[in-house]
């Protein structure tokens, strides 16, 4: 018989190859090898891959069998080239339509009984597949309904080998087997932040900070005592945020797929939030693996928000990897033989105490922690990633007086603050229409600084005396800038006046304060 072929997918983070799987059956001493750069999971496909064809009843013949998974320099992992490896040798020995398979891409798990299993990452998968103009995809059963969230591609279901060998033109008889569920992994600490903002009593200036940040896209820390609110605040952020785009809520859909949190038959047009422990290591961070390669906390918040409680509890070494995301919006994770790159345009928010005793600043309370001690806690935070955090607020604790205000007046709810978020959002998208970015933050500082967009000499004056005397950085100056010019999109003023760039740079400063 000629050589028969079909396609699959090589996920190399989100980014996926189309391989084309040859197979050819020679008459020669019974074997089953597989060439092609496959890895350890990739290579007991051939034991996987015969004992399935003999329990499904439809048995590969006793000769030579070779595999060849092309490009050959590409690596490939996984058990989900089972399926397309399967059907090329059964094109190969006749027992199915070798054109049939060749314009389909496959992608599932073998199990010895012949059944389909599902697999993490079919989503991202089956995208690429349609980018590289593939129109038919079969894949298990249980993974049908994430499959067919990607338009334009039409999706074949199989429960086992012998239903995918039938629908391609073999001749045999179907038997009906039970359908492979869909393991779904513990979400850990992700998924969708709840509650309303006008749960928040009290802390009017924190709540007006929450929506600049929402409306800019900027990074926000958030200090002070335990029970001020910290975390409550940072858990409502997502809600303010405005629904997805369909290319990111595929985006941010691909991630949890990929990390074995399938979305089922429906995209979530929420943003993500993640709010790892702070014993999570940098490859948790921003994704690792010794075989296959998967997202960490700051991919999976890929437009939306990273949180960080207790930040100083971190190690060093993980706060500072993500430096280079917070700039470049994407993470590179670097292997031997491959690099793969995971999204990364997250909203960080970094929440903590003043000192370890949590009572340093606080009325009427006695702080027991020596000078030192408090220099040292906060300064686990490095000055780097600290000048790559646009909002620095301190959060104080409620008072009797505070908690009578905010019963008397009604606080702002989650829905008012979404729609003041969304006009200032409308208002920035049209005057970065012709541009790549979409929010404030997403702005380089010289385009904001030359042309129609600088600011008078006026306006600038705070931020120019604070630069002058080296209070910040020339990238704080920067974002001091976005920041007023996020404040003017909530107003619904043209442009900032010198009153936005003097309260910018206050919450731009507001921990050294």
């Amino acid at each position: 018989m000629p050589v028969a072929r079909t396609r699959a997918i090589a996920l190399l983070g989100l980014t996926g190859s189309v391989v084309e799987v040859e197979a050819d059956l020679s008459s020669q001493l019974p074997a089953f090898v597989i060439i092609g750069l496959p890895d350890a999971a990739l290579g007991e496909a051939r034991e996987r891959v015969r004992s399935a064809a003999v329990n499904a009843g439809c048995p590969l013949p006793q000769r030579r069998l070779t595999v060849n998974l092309s490009p050959a320099a590409l690596p490939k992992h996984g058990s989900g080239f089972d399926l397309a490896i399967a059907v090329a040798c059964l094109a190969s020995a006749g027992q199915i339509d070798p054109l049939a398979i060749e314009s389909t891409v496959h992608l599932g798990e073998l199990g010895l009984d012949g059944r389909l299993r599902p697999i993490d990452g079919i989503l991202p998968a089956v995208l690429a597949a349609a980018r590289a103009g593939h129109e038919t995809v079969m894949v298990p059963a249980a993974n049908v309904a994430e499959a067919s969230l990607v338009p334009g591609v039409r999706v074949v279901g199989a429960t086992s080998l012998l239903d995918a060998a039938i629908h391609h033109g073999g001749r045999f008889a179907p038997v009906p087997v039970e359908q492979v569920p869909l393991a779904v992994r513990p979400d850990g600490e992700g998924g969708t932040a709840a509650g309303d903002l006008a749960d928040v009593a009290g802390n009017a200036e924190a709540i007006e900070a929450l929506l600049v940040a929402a409306a800019g896209g900027h990074h926000v820390f958030l200090a002070g005592p335990p029970g001020a609110g910290k975390t409550m605040l940072a858990s409502r952020l997502p809600g303010l945020l405005p629904d997805l785009l369909p290319e990111a809520a595929l985006e941010v859909a691909s991630l949890r797929s990929l990390s074995g949190q399938p979305p089922g038959g429906s995209l979530s047009v929420r943003p993500p939030y993640e709010a790892p422990h702070h014993t999570a290591t940098a490859a948790a961070m921003v994704g690792g693996g010794s075989r296959l390669i998967r997202p960490g906390a700051a991919a999976r918040a890929s437009h939306g928000v990273l949180f960080l409680d207790e930040a100083p509890e971190f190690a060093a070494s993980v706060l500072d990897v993500l430096r280079q995301p917070l700039e470049s919006g994407t993470i590179s994770i670097h292997r031997a033989n491959a690099v793969a790159t995971f999204p990364a345009r997250f909203q960080l928010v970094l929440a903590a105490n003043p000192c370890p005793c949590g009572e340093w600043g606080v009325r009427d309370t006695e702080c027991t922690c020596a000078p030192i001690v408090r220099r040292r806690y906060l300064s686990r935070i490095s000055g780097p990633l600290l000048d790559r955090i646009d909002v620095q607020l301190r959060v104080p604790r409620m008072t009797a007086a505070m908690l009578r205000v905010a019963a008397e007046r009604p606080g702002l709810s989650t829905a008012e603050a979404r729609d003041r978020v969304s006009r200032a959002r409308s208002i920035a998208g049209e005057r970065l229409a012709q541009t790549p970015w979409r929010t404030n933050a997403e702005v380089p500082g010289p385009w904001l600084r030359h042309g129609d967009r600088r600011l008078g000499s006026r306006a600038t004056a705070p931020v120019d005396r604070a630069l002058e005397r080296g209070v910040i950085t020339m990238r704080g100056y920067d974002r001091v800038l976005k920041v007023a010019w996020t404040m003017s999109d909530l107003e619904g003023t043209e442009r900032p006046d010198a009153a936005a760039v003097g309260r910018a740079l206050y919450l731009r400063k507001g921990l050294a304060a």
